[in-house]
């Protein structure tokens, strides 16, 4: 395995200690600094052709807020689409965090990018944040597909860290809507059985102990069993996975991967052997942040 890339390493070496692993989560805490850290080291946001918000409307639940955007070479045909949904282990992150990351995937891709702002746990447990991600893969699919100018037969699902999870949990749900999967170092394994937990058990960056902090937060009072991903069919969207190596994460999307192809899905995998869990949103210190964002536009075209 490749050293963690200098660029991985000096972001790193500024962080502030991780808290004990016994410490509450400490939310305000959490949610400003990864805003702040996404603003500080993503770079200079892209521009693209336009950017709106939008509340994705339901009977039976509060409306989903979503951010779409729109490249500058877009034309009036209906182009296919990405709906992603943004890490933070569930309970962190927003539209902002994700802003500049979102900008560069509709550029590069020439899709449309709608990200989606999932209700956050822990005021939100599971099935929270999975129900929004199913209502906003029906609507771009769906019935928000022409007001949006989306080819609903082209419709990619994807996130990252957390939001894989999400975002595969709404493929597998919502069969047939998704015609392919982006998922960037997923969480998955509720049980965190793989034997990266215990590699990088504590770290570089997210360690074992928050992850299980963060699953913790997710499922509530519900059994993490609940969490797992439904069994996967031959009539699953193909994926793309990326991977970080360093990364405690590492096995969830590996296994995931496997899974797939028993199944007779394609899974193909890309793995950056230096870098660390989060390197897609520091674009502004990292390079293999925009080789990542480029693999995935690639899959998606």
């Amino acid at each position: 395995m490749a050293e963690v890339s200098p660029q991985i390493a000096a972001i790193l070496a500024a962080e502030p200690p991780a808290p004990e692993a016994s410490a509450p989560l400490d939310l305000p805490v959490l949610r400003a600094g990864y805003l702040q850290t996404a603003l500080e080291l993503g770079g200079t946001p892209m521009e693209v052709g336009s950017a709106r918000d939008l509340l994705i409307e339901r009977a039976d639940a509060p409306p989903v807020r979503v951010r779409v955007y729109r490249s500058t070479a877009a034309g009036a045909s209906p182009l296919g689409a990405i709906v992603w949904h943004h890490g933070g282990g569930w309970v962190m992150g927003d539209l902002d965090g994700f802003d500049h990351v979102a900008r560069e995937l509709c550029e590069v891709a020439g899709r449309v990018v709608v990200s989606v702002d999932y209700r956050l746990a822990p005021e939100h447990p599971f099935p929270a944040a999975v129900d929004d991600a199913r209502a906003a893969l029906r609507f771009v699919a769906g019935a928000g597909a022409e007001e949006l100018g989306v080819d609903p037969g082209r419709v990619a699902v994807g996130g990252d860290s957390a939001g894989g999870l999400l975002a595969t949990q709404a493929a597998l749900l919502e069969p047939g809507l998704a015609t392919a999967q982006l998922l960037v170092y997923p969480a998955l394994d509720p049980l965190m059985t793989g034997a990266a937990y215990r590699e990088f058990e504590a770290g570089p960056g997210l360690a074992a102990a928050q992850m299980a902090a963060f699953w913790a937060a997710f499922h509530g009072d519900a059994p993490p069993e609940t969490l797992a991903l439904p069994a996967v069919t031959a009539g699953a969207p193909p994926a793309w996975i990326a991977i970080a190596a360093h990364d405690p994460l590492r096995d969830d999307g590996l296994a995931y991967a496997a899974a797939l192809r028993e199944a007779g899905v394609q899974a193909q995998v890309a793995v950056y052997d230096d870098m660390t869990h989060g390197f897609l949103r520091w674009g502004g210190v990292v390079d293999r942040a925009h080789e990542l964002i480029a693999w995935l536009a690639a899959a998606v075209r």
